[in-house]
């Protein structure tokens, strides 16, 4: 059935103008009203003057202990990277140092050496040739015993491949010398009783 148009008209007219005030909308979860607080104002939730005192104070704290701490990394940083260019420095001039030392305490053994060289172009005695020579040798073994090394003993021991470096093995001549060192070929040394260079031996079999 049609609506006449005057009618459909008048229906228009009773409905509210706008710019009036409408209800509150049914809310459609729980069909309660929305609640609203139009008395609300923004003089509501401004921050008074201790408040605003009060937070002042612990932000100038919170800068001041910044500061300080800042201030400390920044100290620290640079006492570190001193500490690692003073490290670094002090260890190369220890080890330049130590190769030094060690040099110049060798130097005598040359001396002897060119001494004995010189001397043995204008004699013929072999013996004294020989006596020199082995003079000089110890002396030299001195030198290297006062910086800590020493020569290892390694004919007649048991093979130890922590020490020794096999570079040959040979029919053992006598079966209770079968894996023990029958000939040095380079001897080994140590340092503080550590291997400074490996015994290079030959092993029975």
């Amino acid at each position: 059935m049609r609506v006449p148009f005057r009618n459909y008209k008048k229906k228009m007219t009773d409905r509210p103008e706008t710019g009036q005030t409408e209800e509150p909308r049914a809310d459609a979860a729980q069909g309660q009203p929305l609640e609203t607080n139009p008395g609300a104002t923004a003089s509501d939730t401004a921050l008074t003057d201790p408040e605003i005192e009060r937070l002042q104070g612990e932000l100038d704290a919170l800068k001041v202990e910044h500061d300080a701490l800042h201030d400390k990394y920044v100290r620290t940083f640079a006492e570190f990277d001193n500490f690692r260019k003073r490290s670094a420095r002090e260890r190369m001039d220890l080890l330049t140092t130590a190769g030094s030392d060690v040099l110049k305490s060798v130097l005598p053994v040359m001396d002897d050496m060119e001494r004995a060289i010189k001397h043995n172009a204008e004699v013929n005695d072999i013996d004294a040739v020989k006596k020199g020579f082995g003079l000089i040798h110890q002396k030299f073994a001195n030198i290297l015993q006062g910086q800590g090394v020493k020569a290892m003993q390694a004919l007649g021991e048991e093979f130890n491949p922590d020490l020794h470096d096999a570079i040959t093995q040979i029919p053992s001549p006598d079966p209770k010398l079968k894996g023990k060192v029958l000939d040095v070929v380079e001897t080994g040394y140590m340092i503080q009783d550590k291997v400074l260079r490996f015994a290079k031996v030959v092993v029975g079999q």
